[in-house]
């Protein structure tokens, strides 16, 4: 059987851009002739999130913050909730990116709670996952993305799994330039979806997609995307100028038509 599965191209825009400056960005974007087999995503810092949900209101963007609580409300200072994002028109959100774990003490428990948090509310997650240099010097790679996966995915129905996204995100290629090997991406994101199907079933892991995330550009996109597991991506720099961006959907568009 034959599974088709939409690629996602997602923008993480970490710490960039003013309001004014999302704005800008949207609208040089062709809203109206955007390719019907991709899926587009825009992770904005949560004050430009509800301008760009407006914007981009009937268009096939959809918008995605960059991070979220579990709880839906209390006395958690400088934190936003799910019904927050839902009532501004948020669709995604990215849990568990290497910089949150790296910097802002996320953990495998707290992934998994704002996992289960967002597909209990229909918040699509992003969920990262990835291994640091270190751990891919000593051969740690497939471990360490089996246990952030079976955590994160932990508690999930296969209804709810199934909606879920993968980011594959090894840190080493993350803003440094040196991406992993359109091989060694396929062979660990093929990794990670037998990991799915070990928790649930074969049918249920070819049905998630997953991307890959790390130093993608226009220049190497194609080159993730003719690896039969990859079905996207999650990128930062590139994502933060209109021309880049669009050409990395169109060619996630290729893909979908098998090009």
């Amino acid at each position: 059987m034959t599974i088709t599965r939409t690629p996602v191209i997602a923008g993480n825009w970490k710490m960039y851009k003013t309001v004014e400056e999302a704005k800008e960005f949207l609208r040089a974007l062709p809203l109206s002739t955007l390719p019907d087999d991709v899926e587009v995503v825009i992770c904005a810092p949560y004050l430009c999130l509800p301008s760009l949900a407006e914007q981009a209101q009937g268009s096939k963007v959809g918008i995605g913050a960059q991070n979220v609580h579990w709880e839906t409300e209390g006395a958690y200072t400088g934190e936003i909730s799910i019904p927050m994002l839902k009532a501004v028109g948020v669709q995604y959100v990215i849990i568990g990116h290497s910089e949150r774990r790296a910097y802002f003490g996320e953990t495998d428990e707290t992934v998994n709670k704002k996992v289960k948090a967002a597909v209990k509310t229909g918040l699509i997650p992003i969920i990262c996952v990835g291994e640091t240099l270190e751990e891919r010097e000593n051969e740690q790679t497939k471990a360490v993305v089996e246990r952030q996966v079976r955590a994160a995915i932990d508690g999930l129905s296969s209804d709810q799994v199934k909606k879920a996204i993968i980011a594959y995100e090894p840190v080493w290629a993350i803003g440094t330039g040196k991406a992993s090997t359109a091989e060694d991406a396929g062979e660990v994101i093929s990794f990670i979806r037998k990991t799915v199907a070990a928790g649930y079933d074969w049918q249920i892991a070819n049905e998630v997609r997953i991307q890959y995330g790390g130093s993608v550009k226009p220049e190497n996109i194609a080159s993730f995307l003719e690896q039969t597991d990859i079905d996207g991506a999650l990128v930062g720099g590139a994502s933060l100028k209109p021309d880049s961006f669009m050409a990395l959907v169109l060619a996630a568009s290729r893909k979908g038509d098998g090009a």
